[in-house]
């Protein structure tokens, strides 16, 4: 019932925990003192026909009623204390890990699943540290309580309740097991809807173009049906526990009333100890069935705290040990990967050992895109040879190899924040004046300075900016991290013409100082690249300059001149339109 290493993260935070179960035994004495001063009012009324000091009383019991609903509300911003300060924990630690595990972290969890632990999982533990916790050590303490002050009135009957009590955790620890395990199975398909739903969206243009959208539409629709009807069985699991709390709780005080009602019948108490008995023994099964309550919440966020948990106990530590300075020389030989057993990459050899543009050109699924990731060091799991300055990639150490390549996607993720902090991300030890710089050189600074500089807001994927812009913002990022290998990956792809310009116009600066690898949809923007590598259904087919491809390479021949047709046509249409 109780996850100790969940508890280990309140460490400061305890003290919050042990304020409200105290805020919450106070009113409960509160509450006893009130039922006292009533039951002593209707035994005086019935017994003599008169209450003494009713003013006072009445005075009494409305200021109890007062510092109890205060302690009420004391008990709500302390709960609210104790889960705000451990959720921003346990995101920070989180956001940590996936940091230090860079792009291998998709090995391990998904993007989808990562962002409902981080979400709605860590929300759900907000019930555990805020209710729970609080509520499982004051359900102890409240009987035993009220078994002190009611012993004093009946001591039979306080001790029947007192019995019953243990009841209600009796049935929460029966269905712990269950619970678990089928709030495990919850988690499980969220993510796995969370994580087909994202991919659908992000590939909705491509499955439009192919027309599997359909396809898709019912593979989701099935998917959608299994996770509801796990839900509703997490919903049955809880109603049939609430209903056995439910049964023992009011079972417990119909209890006590036959036991009050049997001794004041015998006339072992009075009138007003039995008005007291009465009204308190609904008090003995109140907590526990609250309890029971905050049970089924905080096991939702125990099954996702596991999840989250088993992300945090992934090893990190880099068995690699080379570090790299400078990079100077690209070696691939006889380089050959695949995904899932379907080749990729077969027996590719190139060598690069001069800063310049080098193009890698070819048709859909030739391979291009693979090559840049392996660059990067995304997968090990190749044949054959890749180095830097004739280290292998995959014994060179992570952190030393991002800190010696750039790449630049299609798609580069801009954070919601301001340009500042964006631009921070590339050089932290960047100063206002190379910011603007490098927003110059881009032709952003212009437009930022009209709005708030280098503080102008961004939006999440930076959905304020058009596309154009969030590349060459993303290009700028890169040009602070300054390294000497920099991958452009379809960095000019679906922007306006200008931004292309833009770009192009920069990456081509940069030749003499860098080594820039060209992934590019347009093989006009690697005419002019010192040589250009042709891939073909995953092989090196050729490569050499544009001009001696275009002479000696059909493959790249046909590539060009077919390029050459779509836009000509394209551009026919349009004047005639």
């Amino acid at each position: 019932m109780i996850n100790k290493r969940l508890v280990s993260y309140l460490k400061e935070d305890k003290k919050y925990v042990y304020l409200q179960v105290l805020m919450q035994w106070l009113g409960l004495i509160a509450q006893i003192i009130i039922v006292v001063i009533i039951a002593g009012m209707v035994n005086e009324l019935y017994s003599k026909g008169k209450i003494n000091y009713f003013f006072i009383k009445i005075v009494i019991i409305v200021v109890l009623i007062l510092i109890k609903g205060y302690f009420g509300k004391i008990v709500s911003v302390y709960s609210f204390k104790a889960g705000k300060n451990i959720k921003a924990k346990l995101r920070c630690d989180i956001y940590k890990k996936v940091l230090l595990l860079n792009n291998h972290y998709n090995k391990i969890i998904s993007t989808a699943s990562l962002t409902q632990l981080m979400s709605e999982g860590v929300e759900q533990l907000e019930i555990y540290f805020g209710k729970y916790l609080p509520q499982f050590f004051y359900s102890m303490i409240a009987p035993v309580t009220l078994f002190i002050v009611l012993g004093q009135v009946e001591f039979k009957g306080a001790l029947v309740l007192f019995i019953c009590v243990p009841l209600i955790p009796m049935s929460i620890v029966l269905v712990q097991k269950f619970a678990k395990r089928l709030l495990s199975k919850y988690w499980g398909l969220y993510g796995n809807l969370a994580e087909r739903f994202l991919d659908n969206v992000r590939g909705l243009t491509t499955l439009k173009g192919y027309r599997g959208d359909s396809f898709k539409h019912v593979e989701m629709n099935e998917e959608a049906q299994r996770f509801r009807n796990v839900t509703m069985k997490v919903l049955v699991m809880q109603l049939n526990s609430i209903s056995i709390m439910d049964l023992v709780a009011y079972g417990g005080a119909a209890l006590g009333i036959i036991i009050s009602l049997y001794n004041y019948q015998v006339g072992s108490i009075n009138l007003g100890q039995t008005f007291m008995m009465i009204i308190l023994s609904a008090e003995y099964f109140i907590p526990l069935r609250l309890l029971g309550s905050f049970f089924h919440i905080a096991m939702n966020g125990n099954a996702a705290s596991e999840k989250i948990f088993r992300l945090l106990d992934v090893s990190i530590t880099d068995d690699k040990e080379l570090e790299i300075g400078d990079i100077n020389k690209i070696e691939i030989r006889d380089l050959s990967f695949g995904y899932d057993e379907k080749i990729v990459l077969k027996d590719v050899s190139l060598k690069i050992n001069q800063p310049g543009i080098y193009g890698i050109v070819g048709s859909s699924g030739s391979g291009k895109s693979t090559i840049a990731k392996l660059l990067m060091g995304y997968y090990d799991n190749y044949q054959g040879k890749l180095a830097y300055n004739n280290k292998q990639i995959n014994e060179i150490k992570h952190t030393s190899l991002m800190k010696q390549i750039t790449m630049v996607e299609h798609d580069p993720y801009i954070f919601v924040g301001t340009v500042r902090s964006n631009l921070l991300d590339g050089n932290c030890n960047s100063d206002d004046t190379m910011m603007i710089d490098v927003l110059k050189k881009v032709n952003l600074w212009n437009y930022f300075e009209g709005i708030n500089g280098l503080d102008s807001e961004i939006e999440e994927r930076g959905n304020n900016l058009s596309g154009g812009q969030k590349q060459r913002l993303s290009i700028a990022r890169a040009l602070l991290h300054d390294t000497k290998v920099y991958i452009f990956d379809e960095a000019t792809s679906n922007i306006d013409i200008e931004s292309e310009e833009i770009i192009m116009r920069l990456i081509y600066q940069m030749q003499d100082e860098k080594i820039v690898i060209l992934i590019s949809h347009r093989l006009a923007s690697v005419e002019n690249s010192k040589c250009n590598y042709v891939f073909s259904h995953g092989k090196l087919i050729g490569f050499d300059s544009h001009d001696k491809l275009m002479k000696d390479n059909k493959e790249y021949r046909n590539l060009v001149n077919t390029q050459k047709e779509i836009e000509n046509y394209g551009g026919n249409t349009s004047e005639k339109t």
